[in-house]
């Protein structure tokens, strides 16, 4: 497989040659021809030997040869002589004169020889007097260090002046020199490799506190073991730290999006107390929504693309809550007291509606693309990336849930709303209309559940059977937390996130998802009404 190089790369390296190649004359650059002749041969170890000695001469005329080598410009010919291909013109790599191609072939190099190659034109950059060329040959050579690259970094670490470039020089250095002979020089070796706390050292810093089959270290100085354990040690530890920090986001992200998608249900069923079987497909209604506004403003507006969640988040609301009052208005009103025909009339509910959806958008899943904000992710620890789109994700769970706390705490519609989930009947004897603060409520939460229809739009595809997916979880939480609590919601849908993720390295999703259910089931049967017992008449009746 042939190593990429980048473009300020190749730039800096064509610069060098031509000013090199223009500026002196042909003899200055010529190479022995002894030197150039293994590369035609069959041998890769004599191949690999000549590319070390290019290395080490590093001149300009080595510096061209390597350049050819890379780009599969160098020719072999039948009697042992190595050219350079430039265009249609042919030159000997040890003369520097034009000669006819003729028959010649490419030369030919194995993926380590390519590495090699391309390791030793970045280290020729190390030298460079410009500072980007050099922090990207710096870069290309920690990915993949050579221990032949020693004698160039060597010479650079001694004239770089830049303090960032010097320290990973330094760190550089450290991994070709880790099998120097010299053992303070493996010794200073090791502690500048452990000092770097990256978990990629760790395959370096492995092999030396590993036994032979004979029972032997092999690394023979017991002073440069005990450096390598204690680099290793320290790798685990973040190594633990990075897979905690990973499980705690994990769980809350999860917890975002089942905050979501029971925070509407729990002011429904903690107002109405109908259990609500189309809970879900208000989530799916919002998801699609979203898929809508994303299709208009592509096709209408495709420069404001980046900002389309702005205008779907209202969208998915409006669209989830109109479905909800219609369902509240012409189905549940009929139904409150009866909570079993309520349950298998909303089970037909989202049946129909999943059918529905079936008809209008397909039966494949549809794409929501994550505007560019929302993509890629930012880098806390060195193997832990935070998507950014579930990070927007919990962000705006938190909004909604603020959103919700002033609703129901800072509006004339909250106070009726709490007022009837108290006591419906001393609602209605002090002049609330408790039907009209029903479909309201309704609509409200169904709403929500539409907003996080929205959200989950952005961490997966959209199908007729997102709901499924988070019903019974939503359930779990609202149960969990105390019916019609706003508060006992969100430590519900969180605790449920982050005990699922928790559990799932262990035990596997589906298990994970029975123990959190026995561990609901046996809450429950200790404390019925949830984490947070619903204050009020009808409560304490």
């Amino acid at each position: 497989m042939a190593f990429p190089f980048s473009g300020l790369l190749r730039r800096s390296v064509g610069s060098f040659l031509v000013a090199a190649l223009a500026g002196a004359p042909l003899a200055a650059f010529a190479l022995a021809p002894a030197d150039v002749a293994p590369l035609a041969a069959d041998d890769f170890d004599a191949k690999s030997a000549a590319i070390d000695k290019l290395i080490a001469t590093h001149d300009a005329a080595s510096l061209a040869l390597l350049k050819a080598l890379s780009e599969d410009n160098a020719l072999a010919t039948d009697g042992g002589e190595v050219l350079i291909l430039d265009g249609d013109t042919a030159h000997d790599a040890a003369t520097g004169k034009t000669v006819a191609a003729g028959d010649a072939q490419p030369v030919t190099l194995n993926n380590l020889l390519r590495s090699k190659v391309t390791g030793a034109l970045s280290g020729l950059q190390l030298d460079s007097p410009d500072v980007e060329a050099r922090r990207a040959a710096i870069g290309a050579l920690l990915k993949n260090p050579d221990p032949a690259m020693k004698p160039l970094i060597d010479a650079a670490r001694a004239k770089e002046t830049d303090p960032t470039l010097k320290k990973r020089l330094d760190t550089l250095w450290a991994m070709t020199a880790l099998h120097n002979p010299d053992v303070a020089t493996r010794l200073e070796a090791v502690k500048l490799v452990a000092a770097r706390h990256d978990l990629d050292m760790y395959e370096l810093l492995r092999p030396l506190v590993a036994k032979k089959p004979d029972g032997s270290f092999a690394e023979s100085d017991a002073g440069i073991r005990a450096v390598a354990q204690q680099g290793l040690d320290a790798l685990d530890s973040i190594q633990r730290r990075s897979e905690i920090a990973g499980t705690l986001f994990a769980g809350l992200s999860l917890g975002s999006v089942l905050l979501l998608a029971a925070l509407g249900l729990a002011i429904t069923y903690g107002l109405i107390g109908v259990i609500n079987m189309a809970h879900g497909e208000f989530l799916m209604i919002g998801a699609y929504a979203t898929y809508a506004v994303q299709n208009f403003i592509q096709h209408h507006a495709p420069g404001a693309f980046d900002w389309y969640p702005l205008f779907a988040v209202p969208a998915s609301f409006v669209a989830a809550a109109v479905v909800g009052i219609v369902l509240e208005r012409l189905v549940l009103k009929h139904l409150y007291g009866r909570p079993l025909e309520t349950l298998l009339t909303t089970f037909g509910v989202s049946l129909i509606l999943i059918q529905a959806t079936r008809m209008i958008f397909g039966a494949q899943n549809v794409q929501v693309i994550n505007p560019a904000w929302m993509s890629g992710g930012v880098t806390v620890l060195p193997n832990l990336i935070l998507p950014y789109n579930r990070l927007a994700i919990l962000a705006f769970s938190l909004i909604v849930v603020g959103i919700a706390w002033a609703v129901l705490t800072k509006t004339r519609l909250g106070l009726f709303v709490r007022a009837v989930t108290q006591n419906r009947r001393m609602a209605a004897c002090v002049g609330v209309k408790t039907a009209r603060v029903d479909s309201y409520a309704f609509a409200f939460g169904a709403g929500i559940a539409g907003l996080g229809g929205c959200a989950l739009s952005q961490i997966g595809n959209v199908g007729p059977d997102l709901g499924q997916s988070y019903i019974i979880d939503s359930f779990m939480a609202v149960v969990l937390g105390g019916v019609g609590q706003l508060a006992g919601t969100v430590l519900g849908g969180f605790g449920l996130g982050l005990v699922s993720k928790a559990i799932e390295p262990f035990w596997g999703a589906v298990l994970a998802k029975i123990a959190v259910l026995v561990l609901i089931v046996l809450f429950i049967q200790k404390r019925p009404q949830g984490m947070f017992a619903l204050k009020g008449r009808s409560a304490e009746a």
